[in-house]
């Protein structure tokens, strides 16, 4: 049982991937982090001595700090933040104890670069449909929740990456984060990211059936097909449509892990019939 102020790995992995998932802060050391160089989905690696200079970014924002083994430094860093007037928890046994889970993290080698400001920035072709837009889900929701992303014509997407030193993504070219023989660049970014959970591969699934047109492949990617593309005339701005797809897939993930087995019936069938 986790003590007060803590935060078991069980009910984190909950919160992880959904709207209402706090700011999940690593501060392991160098050499601890260097000796598992994975994160938490989600999660952002701050310096723990700096804890005074970058606590005032949560402002507003619940916070779960996350050590090696949940001990003095995430202890010491939440208390920092209260201090501070922001809600924190601690990991209960740090990273180590979400390792031997295990629940999945992902690599900071599959992870773009930073900009100087400290989020990625991502670019790709304007008017979205589907992957372009679940992709963005998953990088906001489990790899990088302050990313970036910027919405271009087709013939300018790898011009754009190149002069603002950003990462391009689903466009046809060779590129790392595009289409990969029969898989779309979801599947490829779930694969990359470490992020291979059931439910996660089940939303793959989905999101490959509506984005390739093998509608066949989940009872539900003709469902994903229709409302993106609903979506799509329903908004010109293409972040506008972004923010509105955001909830969407948080509703198909939502499905996939917890509601699969259930249904809906009515009216209810009468006793006897």
């Amino acid at each position: 049982m986790p003590s007060l102020l803590e935060i078991s790995p069980d009910k984190l992995a909950r919160l992880i991937g959904t709207p209402k998932c706090p700011v999940l802060v690593d501060v392991r050391t160098d050499e601890d982090f260097d000796a598992d160089p994975r994160l938490i989905p989600g999660s952002l690696r701050r310096d723990y001595r700096l804890v005074q200079d970058w606590g005032q970014d949560f402002t507003g924002r619940s916070a779960v700090i996350i050590c090696q083994r949940g001990k003095k430094l995430s202890h010491g860093a939440a208390a920092w933040l209260r201090h501070a007037g922001i809600p924190a928890d601690v990991l209960e046994g740090g990273f180590e104890a979400w390792a031997e889970a295990p629940y999945p993290a992902v690599p900071v080698s599959a992870m773009p670069k930073r900009q100087a400001s400290g989020h990625t920035l991502w670019v790709t072709r304007a008017r979205p449909k589907i992957d372009r837009i679940a992709c963005p889900w998953l990088i906001r929701r489990f790899v990088d929740p302050n990313a970036v992303f910027l919405f271009v014509a087709p013939a300018e997407v790898e011009a754009v990456a190149d002069r603002f030193d950003a990462t391009p993504f689903d466009i046809d070219a060779p590129i790392q984060w595009s289409h990969r023989g029969d898989h779309c660049t979801f599947d490829v970014m779930v694969q990359a990211f470490g992020l291979e959970t059931e439910p996660m591969l089940r939303l793959a699934t989905i999101v490959r059936g509506a984005d390739t047109s093998r509608l066949d492949l989940a009872p539900e990617a003709a469902g994903l097909l229709a409302v993106s593309l609903g979506l799509s005339r329903m908004y010109a701005d293409d972040h506008e449509q972004l923010q509105a797809g955001m909830l969407l897939y948080d509703a198909f993930y939502r499905w996939c892990r917890d509601a699969t087995g259930e249904t809906h019936n009515w009216p209810s069938p009468k006793k006897g019939a």
